[in-house]
């Protein structure tokens, strides 16, 4: 009885992933068309550049990374102005290293990129199988392997001075990782953590497929579904090519909570298309089985501030408020009406935000040196 029940359910599961597909093939082209129109400065986003550095992280991979040296002290250089001059920082600033989510790159920080070049020294990487970063091999794309990845891109691109750790989405699950092998670098090196629209665990991927696969099946439909696609790549990379109808739609549907200019949809979803899908479906098993709540006792030992959108479809806004009831001293800030992208579509609330941090994460690192 209990086997013809699960595979009730299993069907009927299937049954709604492939609803949900089928109702998205059939949504008008001139919806898309009409929300395209408005796509001017597209590409100006994730125009921003520094020298290539590459980052061997094994024996076979090598990361892309990009520093912002902070400008001079006496001109007042921005972004704005075009490239601005490197220079040491000042004693005591943090240096702020940027780690973006599943399927995207270091573009998608665009924003926060642009607000803080020129005020600190930032770093940004491409995660493993990622952007410009070299393939992973299959065995090794973990977060696990994720948290050792930016333990050595901070011995080499960070290797003195305080750092603020600042993790979107699968980000935020990395920084976690080296948490957990490294506690001992938080509130030595680390002196502040911004975990922005991720989880801890208990995350229920198969909802990203379909909000009918029920639960008790939810992670073996998800994963043998995003396996059994693996197996035809090419055919749903062609689907996912850049600028495809259905891409944009979903895009816009998971990504972002409120209208956003559709230039923000295209350049998500361009990030989104240029990861291959063997790449998705070497991550995807990592999302159910990420429980890392145990680990967040390490941040209490450093300001952390957790941030998510009220409307984010992939790691709710329920997920945030777990992990803040489990950090002390955790700043909670929640974006309303914002989706999961909330560094675009809130931007200036995300800025400000890590703008506090880096503040008080300087300021408690001060006088802790000197008590």
């Amino acid at each position: 009885m209990r086997k013809r029940r699960l595979r009730r359910l299993a069907a009927a599961g299937v049954g709604a992933a492939a609803a949900a597909v089928a109702t998205g093939l059939v949504v008008e082209r001139r919806t898309v068309r009409a929300r395209k129109a408005g796509a001017a400065g597209a590409d100006r986003l994730g125009g921003l550049r520094s020298e290539e550095i590459r980052v061997k992280v094994g024996d076979e991979v090598t990361l892309h990374a990009e520093v912002d040296e902070v400008a001079p002290y006496d001109t007042g250089a921005s972004s704005a102005r075009g490239p601005v001059t490197p220079t040491k920082h000042r004693p005591g600033e943090a240096t702020l290293v940027f780690v973006h989510g599943y399927a995207l790159n270091l573009d998608c920080w665009h924003f926060q990129r642009e607000h803080f070049r020129g005020r600190r020294r930032i770093v940004l990487y491409d995660q493993r199988s990622h952007g410009r970063s070299d393939r992973s091999p299959r065995e090794e794309a973990t977060i696990d392997q994720l948290g050792r990845d930016l333990k050595v891109v901070l011995d080499e691109l960070v290797p003195s001075g305080p750092v603020v750790l600042v993790g979107h989405s699968m980000g935020g699950m990395t920084i976690m990782a080296l948490a957990e092998q490294h506690p001992e670098l938080f509130g030595d090196r680390v002196i502040g953590v911004a975990l922005l629209s991720t989880t801890a665990g208990r995350l229920r991927p198969h909802r990203i497929i379909s909000a009918h696969i029920p639960d008790l099946i939810g992670g073996s439909i998800g994963n043998r579904l995003i396996a059994g696609l693996a197996r035809a790549p090419q055919l749903v990379d062609s689907a996912r090519r850049r600028g495809s109808n259905i891409g944009f739609l979903v895009t816009d549907k998971l990504a972002f909570g409120d209208d956003v200019p559709s230039s923000y949809v295209e350049f998500v979803d361009e990030m989104l298309a240029g990861t291959p899908f063997e790449v998705l479906a070497e991550f995807f098993p990592n999302f159910e089985s990420h429980d890392r709540f145990a680990v967040l006792a390490a941040f209490e030992k450093v300001p952390t501030t957790i941030m998510c959108g009220t409307k984010d479809l992939l790691t709710g806004i329920g997920q945030s408020r777990k992990m803040a009831e489990r950090i002390p001293g955790a700043r909670l800030v929640e974006a309303t009406g914002a989706g999961h992208m909330m560094i675009m579509e809130r931007a200036g609330k995300v800025n400000e935000t890590l703008m506090g941090l880096v503040a008080d994460a300087e300021r408690r690192a001060t006088a802790s040196r000197a008590s």
